[in-house]
């Protein structure tokens, strides 16, 4: 079997999510073959991924938002984009058709959450799961008329899916799909944590310690804004965020910003569906700074309100440095989301595969 995954350039944390799926999936399934078509960097898939083997087919099948930096969205690019996008797509579509022919194996097309996979799946005759906490059919459509005709046609695709595996934290998606609920997806730790605190130099108790990252979108810093915590110990896995204080360490290259986790006590990041299943699966706490212009933004915000020790502050008060570390996080008012979606999606996957070959 074949799993020719189309995944979402948008963000890391699609890239993130898939490979925790497709790790769980090797593990039922060493022998089936595990194809990244993407346009996500090789280095971030090869760390992601680990020992499990791959290949990388470097195409984009979606836009999602353009984003100004890790906190705005730009949406005049975003519609060029789409636009060019649409043009490319059929000469893509019609190469990897030919690709996927010459391997003369059968195929499940698994989509986070291109509408344009459903093509792809339709051309070579393959099922198609749809995964994913949200389509862009939630996302375009409260960003204006322009985006209706967008919206709609993301739709159109996405109802001819075979499955959908929906992620916590979920927007709508009514396509009408056998749909499959699952627990977290994080990626699991590769590394030992007192081994990393000793590789790092890092003394600090847990509870002074913090990761910020912003999903690998960058974002511009000040080293004042670290430097006016200066009991606390700053983990930063984007180079762009190695601002020069001493208080900050940048995490080796080949450290996934995860196996860090273990060593913190709060996290301050955007919301992002990836960092949230990594930390609430880690038992860390989530400090968020708000973003604007994302429809999925506010549904995070509730989720972390309701399954995650948290925090929320604004961009202004990220930008003033006011982040309140001296501050207690503040209790979930329900129980905490279950863990294990990443091999409940794998089940399902070897369950429609096997059904196919």
């Amino acid at each position: 079997m074949l799993i020719y995954a189309c995944v979402s350039g948008h963000g890391y944390g699609h890239g993130s999510r898939v490979a925790s799926v497709l790790t769980a999936l090797h593990q039922l399934q060493p022998q089936w073959r595990l194809v990244l078509s993407t346009p996500l960097p090789e280095a971030f898939l090869r760390l992601a991924f680990g020992a499990v083997p791959f290949e990388h087919r470097p195409c984009r099948w979606d836009v999602g938002v353009l984003q100004a930096d890790a906190l705005g969205s730009d949406p005049d690019a975003t519609l060029a984009a789409l636009e060019r996008l649409e043009q490319q797509l059929p000469e893509q579509l019609a190469a990897e058709r030919a690709w996927l022919a010459q391997q003369q194996q059968p195929v499940l097309v698994l989509a986070d959450v291109p509408p344009a996979a459903a093509a792809l799946a339709q051309a070579v005759g393959a099922p198609l799961v749809f995964m994913g906490n949200f389509g862009w059919d939630a996302i375009y459509g409260p960003m204006g008329p322009r985006f209706e005709p967008w919206a709609a046609a993301a739709v159109a695709a996405y109802r001819q899916g075979t499955a959908l595996i929906a992620c916590p934290f979920a927007m709508a998606m009514p396509w009408g799909l056998p749909t499959t609920a699952v627990g977290l997806t994080p990626g699991r730790p590769r590394e030992d944590a007192a081994a990393l605190a000793q590789r790092l130099g890092l003394n600090h108790p847990r509870e002074r310690t913090v990761m910020v990252g912003f999903g690998g979108m960058g974002l511009q810093v000040e080293r004042r804004w670290f430097e006016a915590w200066p009991e606390h110990r700053f983990l930063v896995s984007d180079p762009a965020l190695d601002c020069g204080a001493t208080n900050v360490s940048l995490l080796p290259a080949d450290i996934r910003p995860l196996e860090g986790l273990p060593l913190c006590g709060r996290v301050i990041t955007k919301p992002g569906y990836s960092t949230f299943c990594e930390a609430m699966a880690a038992g860390v706490g989530l400090q968020v700074v708000r973003r604007e212009g994302f429809a999925e933004a506010p549904v995070l915000e509730q989720a972390l309100r309701s399954h995650s020790w948290h925090r929320l502050i604004s961009r202004e008060q990220l930008q003033q440095g006011d982040w309140q570390l001296d501050q207690p996080l503040l209790a979930p008012t329900d129980a905490p989301v279950p863990d294990g979606g990443d091999r409940q999606a794998a089940q399902l996957l070897q369950r429609i595969g096997h059904h196919a070959s």
